[in-house]
């Protein structure tokens, strides 16, 4: 299966603050905030939703095309990507602009405050998924990740106009996106993701009910955070999967991207969207224990075996045809 990544690719700086953020705001003054973390460590990684994304991808051997627009200062990125299994040769390199930056502080209870500087991905939406199509001979799936809100738009309308099935995952861009943007985004997607409070803010923006989603859509997956993941279809029951357990916490960043990389890995190979969501509570997982969103490799052994332990073996026995192929 070919799949197609759309969206964000950035560097992320990466900040711990050893207290909590609620202990620093004042209720009474929450109209005039001014406030200063010390921080203890920065760590600079690589990241962006569609980089990240593609990245786990890549680790499931599916050589996925990573679709968005960087600066001149890529070059180290590009080649990172590449040694693990990303095709980045659609890649758009802009002759201005920077790479995209994410700076993000983490406290010890892991909420975060983040801010985004979009640079060179304002540029994604002169991409064309048609070009991108011709070039890798065919797509089976084009993901429309958090990008610059006019690509994310145009990138939807070329996949309904070439009949190439896509996923929706505006998450982050929805608190910018109109309600008919939104709309534009979801209606007809094979997979629409959120997580719980985007789903919130989808049905608060679109002026939707859950059916209505429901009725527009093939599936929708939403992340529940420590709570697992859960699967809705029109006319089924809700079904919730389990998180798998952590075994250790690191940092927050990415753990998402890699919940969608399992799921999109374990449905390229054809496993039904219950299957694919455990693979992806299993790789959330093993993010969660590292600083940075592709500070990890894919390891089939430790998937496998955090499967089994969290879902039975009944479970883990549909991964046994391909999971083991994976490169380590």
């Amino acid at each position: 299966m070919r799949i197609a990544v759309t969206g964000s690719i950035a560097t992320d700086h990466l900040m711990a603050f050893p207290g909590s953020f609620t202990d620093q705001l004042l209720a009474d003054s929450l109209d005039k905030i001014s406030l200063s973390f010390l921080v203890g460590g920065l760590d600079v990684r690589r990241g962006g939703v569609a980089a990240n994304i593609a990245y786990g991808l890549g680790g499931f051997g599916l050589d996925p095309v990573l679709v968005g627009a960087v600066g001149d200062d890529f070059a180290e990125y590009r080649v990172w990507l590449k040694e693990h299994g990303v095709d980045t040769d659609a890649v758009h390199v802009s002759a201005t602009r920077q790479t995209a930056r994410f700076s993000c502080v983490t406290d010890r209870d892991m909420n975060q405050i983040a801010a985004f500087y979009a640079g060179a991905m304002s540029e994604a939406r002169d991409i064309s998924i048609g070009h991108v199509a011709e070039y890798a001979g065919g797509l089976d799936l084009v993901l429309v990740a958090p990008n610059d809100p006019e690509a994310m738009l145009r990138h939807t309308t070329e996949c309904r106009a070439l009949g190439i099935p896509f996923a929706s995952d505006p998450s982050q861009q929805l608190a910018t996106l109109t309600g008919p943007q939104i709309a534009h985004l979801v209606e007809g997607a094979t997979w629409l993701f959120t997580n719980e409070y985007e789903a919130a803010l989808l049905l608060e923006r679109t002026g939707w009910e859950r059916a209505d989603v429901l009725r527009k859509v093939g599936a929708w997956v939403t992340t529940l955070g420590a709570d697992g993941a859960r699967i809705e279809r029109d006319g089924d029951a809700p079904v919730v999967l389990p998180a798998v357990p952590a075994r250790s916490t690191a940092d927050p960043t990415g753990v998402g991207d890699a919940f969608r990389a399992g799921f999109l890995a374990a449905t390229g190979r054809g496993l039904p969207a219950e299957s694919a969501a455990r693979l992806g509570c299993a790789l959330a997982t093993t993010v969660l224990a590292a600083v940075g969103p592709q500070e990890y490799e894919v390891d089939p052994a430790a998937l496998f075996a955090d499967i089994t332990a969290a879902y039975g073996r009944e479970a883990a026995a549909e991964f046994t045809p391909w999971l083991g192929e994976a490169p380590r």
